[in-house]
């Protein structure tokens, strides 16, 4: 403890040790989104039927969202606890050089994710699970 200085509430303490928790599954959860990426992918390169792509891009898609979101965990516990409480000790912070690069990577793993979401997901094979009214039955006139 460093004298004069402010201490972390609780609530942020507790918040801390979250982030540590989900910060220390980076790997594995890296691990789990590469191979979902090659599940998916190798889906795609045999034109496999949207039946199976489908489900394969909805995990790519959680896996990755898993990931970002450790990374950015990893990020807010290199930070420490006082940057929950204090924006100014938080800014500070972010520009350490390892505050920067897992900065750098939790926003590559997001901009993955929205790109994946924005143009990897393929349609719902079965459709938006309504079934299509003929046009005689809704009495336009």
């Amino acid at each position: 403890m460093i004298p004069g200085r402010k201490q972390a509430s609780e609530e942020a303490q507790a918040e801390y040790l979250a982030d540590v928790a989900l910060a220390s599954n980076f790997d594995d959860l890296l691990a789990a989104a590469r191979a979902a990426e090659q599940e998916f992918r190798q889906a795609q390169a045999t034109a496999a039927p949207l039946a199976i792509q489908y489900p394969l891009a909805k995990k790519l898609d959680a896996a990755l969202t898993d990931v970002m979101r450790s990374a950015f965990a990893a990020m807010r516990a290199e930070i420490g606890p006082l940057g929950y409480d204090d924006r100014l000790f938080r800014r500070r912070s972010m520009a350490k050089p390892t505050v920067h690069a897992l900065r750098v990577e939790a926003e590559r793993l997001l901009t993955l994710r929205e790109a994946h979401r924005l143009t990897g997901i393929p349609p719902r094979p079965e459709g938006n699970g309504r079934t299509p009214e003929p046009l005689a039955a809704r009495g336009l006139h």
